[in-house]
């Protein structure tokens, strides 16, 4: 496929996106909503925390613990030392990783190189990334399994951010999106490749659970608001003042993260499901799980961490898997499935 180069994404935004999400002014206002709910402490759980199991499963493979390390970035020098980072971390701790949009890889061979990740994590759960809004333009199987090569990757993340690309003016035609994107399922399905769909961070209502099922994926990643909002992001790297002006008037749109998990579980109780979206610490991992998700997943928490190196992201995910162990022992979950029901509401759900 040829591409028309005035639509080609600038992969100078990469580099802005990193740095505006390393500041403040990215974050939601509005909580994730897992503040309203807390833990039924159990004064007699009969487990002992050694023993406890954090391992999990998601698209066929194991997993040694629920996090994941969310999609961020890829695609300059920059990028791919911090992916390297992150790559090594999930290697060491069995934990699954995403890549930021592989769009500027795909439109630019030469900028393949900067998404290689297969060196440093060789058996890690690794997950390619396109944009929904490109299965409309034609893109399919071809480009999708080209990037699904390009890091290896284990499944692929079908990305939706129709507000993100309104706020930066960019692609701005989701007409036959999920119809594409059931027709992609299926492709990839006959290739043995898992499609996920996921929100940046906007969330997943009742009706997009439903449509995506019908679609055929294999899972959902429900990127609630509460932690960084895209909208700010690109209110951050904007180039014009109608855009700088329209990220921050939507800079508060989007479903909270504890509300996206539970519309995806209303709407199916077996779908896997990964929560991202503002979670910070294990006990917020913790709720996640609890209410429904199979896998909580980071970004800009692992992000700041991987900037200020290795040891310190090590010692932060060491933190946030002892402090889900805690909530499970404290609730007398032995599985990561026992975490379920263990939470009450503080507030009207």
């Amino acid at each position: 496929m040829t591409f028309d180069t005035a639509s080609l994404r600038d992969p100078r935004s990469k580099g802005r996106h990193i740095k505006a999400c390393l500041t403040q002014q990215v974050l939601y206002q509005k909580s994730t909503g897992l503040e309203r709910f807390d833990f039924v402490s159990q004064a007699l759980p009969e487990i002992a925390l050694s023993q406890i199991d954090l391992s999990v499963s998601l698209a066929g493979r194991a997993l040694s613990a629920p996090l994941m390390i969310a999609p961020m970035t890829g695609g300059d020098r920059r990028a791919l030392v911090i992916n390297h980072r992150l790559a090594r971390a999930a290697q060491r701790w069995g934990l699954a990783m995403g890549v930021g949009s592989q769009r500027v890889g795909i439109e630019d061979g030469s900028r393949a190189r900067y998404f290689e990740l297969r060196s440093q994590a060789p058996t890690a759960l690794l997950f390619a990334n396109l944009g929904a809004a490109q299965l409309v333009k034609g893109w399919g199987r071809d480009e999708a399994l080209r990037a699904v090569e390009m890091i290896r990757a284990d499944a692929l993340f079908i990305h939706l951010n129709p507000i993100q690309e309104a706020v930066q003016g960019g692609d701005l035609d989701f007409r036959g999106v999920a119809d594409r994107l059931s027709r992609l399922c299926e492709a990839l399905e006959a290739e043995g490749v898992p499609v996920f769909a996921r929100e940046v961070g906007f969330g997943i209502s009742k009706q997009a659970a439903r449509q995506l099922l019908a679609c055929g994926v294999s899972g959902i990643d429900c990127a609630g608001a509460g932690g960084t909002s895209w909208a700010r992001v690109e209110s951050v790297c904007a180039d014009s003042e109608r855009e700088r002006l329209m990220g921050e008037r939507f800079g508060e749109w989007g479903i909270p993260t504890s509300d996206s998990i539970l519309n995806v579980r209303r709407v199916s109780r077996s779908l896997p499901l990964i929560a991202c979206g503002g979670l910070t610490n294990g006990i917020e991992l913790a709720k996640a799980l609890a209410l429904g998700a199979d896998v909580g997943g980071m970004a800009r928490s692992l992000l700041i961490k991987a900037c200020q190196g290795e040891d310190a992201l090590n010692r932060f995910i060491a933190d946030t898997l002892d402090e889900l162990r805690i909530c499970m022992f404290g609730t007398g979950a032995a599985t990561v499935a026992a975490l379920r029901g263990t939470l009450t509401p503080t507030a009207p759900v």
